[in-house]
């Protein structure tokens, strides 16, 4: 076969391919701009590849959870089977400008596709998918492993081993700096992850074109080269034009409710469904269930009125998460609030709080209240700031699935709540599922306890999630509970006193620790917690 990879060409002289395959001295003499584009080509090949190896890492993160392993897993694989790679290179040894075309081109084509891949296989089977995911890391580390030991060795004949090296290293270097960069603040956030993949693979593509039109004489055969390069360019265009049909297709596959509005926002991925008959809207973020319209009430008011109910001021109420508004909505109830500072991160959750009309149905139009005051940004850096003193903190995080999760439910973060409180101030939290996540609801009350004189602990049944936990906490013993005397759909004065109890089953194990930033122990129960 012409241009098999893996064989040296005969040295005939006579034959243009023949000398073409002879990569001893072909480029000894290579002009400047032809460098160039060799160059650029090396920045280029690493940024991709930084890319696609974020790419699945993410995928992984929001279907399997546990991010910090799934980054971890994916770079160490990533990382070996670019040694493998390197290692193959030295068995290409033919001609080494076709064969890094040939590269670009299967490179482009596996790793464009390979977040469609991913995402229509996850509803199969978990199994499945992880098989998939290797399969993928494997090879795109093994070509993007053969890239640069190929453009180095081309480079290596015109300008030497030494410089040739040191040019090739450090524009490696820039380019991951570039796709790592380019990755959260660009790709992510404006193609989301599947079109991203496509892009990228536009990207190996146009590598080989510009290789093949600057580089034309020494491949043999080029315009066969641009068919094939044309080929893989179409089809990865057209699965790009049609990406947002993709993926909504994915996510139909995924969420198995009729996905209504959605959006990949610079921190998250956020999916609102619908289910057919049309009477349950949920939210879910990178993946993960936030609420269910048939139960969230029960949720949201044992989120709010047992510690809205308390005795003592409850004037000034600081809210952190809770950007759909639910919890404000309960709030709201209590006619002695004057203010309420809402802290969420993201923007686009607090906008369509405030003006997606599902959501407003179902929030009451809350957000919109004149009493709310909003700031995106994150937690740990909005409390730290000096500021308004409040009666109630009301915590509405995610499960601590990852460590940027994890720091919210800490010592150091509970201490600088502390100091934003009133002497009549008190803190709820939700805390998980005493009954899943044993370790996890018991680590977070022991946290609280650490900070805090008074806890209290108590749990309800919430059909979406099972039975789930909340952890009050103060420091002024005078606070007692109060009645509650707002309307609800769920919680009494009798329901909270039983939920104040717990069985054998989810009641306090010995040696539970409190978790630190600096002993993030919190999240090693969590992921202990959901294997058990």
């Amino acid at each position: 076969m012409q241009g098999d990879i893996f064989m040296s060409a005969p040295k005939d002289s006579n034959n243009s391919e023949d000398v073409a395959g002879n990569d001893d001295t072909l480029y000894e003499n290579l002009p400047q701009k032809q460098v160039a584009v060799l160059l650029f080509s090396i920045a280029v090949v690493a940024l991709c590849g930084i890319v696609y190896e974020l790419i699945i890492a993410t995928i992984s993160s929001y279907l399997l959870g546990n991010s910090v392993y799934q980054f971890s897993l994916t770079i160490g694989f990533f990382m070996f089977a670019m040694g493998i790679g390197s290692y193959l290179s030295q068995f290409l040894i033919g001609n080494l400008v076709r064969n890094f075309v040939y590269v670009e081109i299967v490179l482009s084509l596996i790793g464009g596709v390979c977040s469609l891949a991913l995402f229509y296989s996850f509803p199969f089977s978990p199994g499945l998918y992880q098989t998939i995911m290797f399969g993928f890391i494997l090879a795109i580390g093994t070509l993007v492993g053969l890239e640069i030991p190929l453009l180095t060795r081309i480079l290596a004949q015109s300008s030497g081993t030494r410089k040739s090296i040191a040019n090739v290293m450090s524009l490696d270097y820039v380019g991951a700096l570039v796709g790592s960069v380019a990755f959260p603040l660009m790709l992510l956030p404006g193609l989301g992850l599947m079109r991203s993949s496509f892009a990228i693979g536009l990207i190996n593509i146009f590598v080989a074109f510009l290789s093949v039109i600057f580089l034309k004489e020494f491949i043999p055969n080029p315009k066969k080269l641009l068919r094939v390069i044309f080929a893989a360019f179409g089809l990865l265009l057209g699965l790009t034009i049609l990406g947002d049909r993709l993926t909504s297709m994915a996510q139909q596959n995924l969420y198995f409710d009729k996905v209504i509005w959605k959006k990949q926002t610079k921190y998250q991925s956020l999916v609102v469904t619908r289910h057919r008959n049309g009477k349950d809207l949920r939210l879910f973020i990178d993946g993960h269930v936030q609420f269910s319209e048939r139960d969230e009430y029960r949720y949201h008011e044992a989120l709010i009125h047992p510690v809205m109910s308390m005795t003592g001021k409850a004037e000034t109420v600081l809210v952190m998460g809770g950007g759909d508004g639910l919890a404000v909505r309960e709030l709201l109830k209590h006619k002695g609030i004057k203010r309420i500072d809402l802290v969420d991160l993201d923007p686009e959750m607090t906008r369509i709080g405030k003006s997606f009309p599902p959501l407003l149905r179902l929030n009451k139009n809350a957000m919109n209240d004149p009493r709310v005051h909003v700031y995106n940004e994150d937690a740990f850096v909005f409390i730290r700031r000096k500021g308004l003193a409040y009666d109630r903190i009301i915590l509405d995080f995610p499960d601590p699935h990852n460590e940027a999760i994890s720091k919210l439910y800490s010592v150091e973060f509970y201490t600088m709540l502390s100091k934003r409180m009133s002497d009549s101030g008190a803190l709820i939290t939700q805390s998980s599922s005493p009954f899943f996540a044993r370790n996890t609801f018991w680590s977070i009350e022991q946290t609280l306890a650490k900070i805090f004189p008074h806890t209290q602990s108590f749990h309800v049944t919430v059909p979406a999630f099972g039975l789930w936990g909340f952890n009050i906490a103060f420091k002024n013993p005078a606070l007692k509970n109060g009645p509650i005397n707002v309307p609800t759909r769920f919680l009494t004065d009798q329901a909270f006193t039983a939920a104040l109890h717990f069985g054998k089953d989810v009641s306090r194990p010995k040696g539970i620790r409190a978790n630190s930033i600096f002993e993030p122990i919190l999240y090693n129960y969590y992921i202990k917690d959901l294997r058990t």
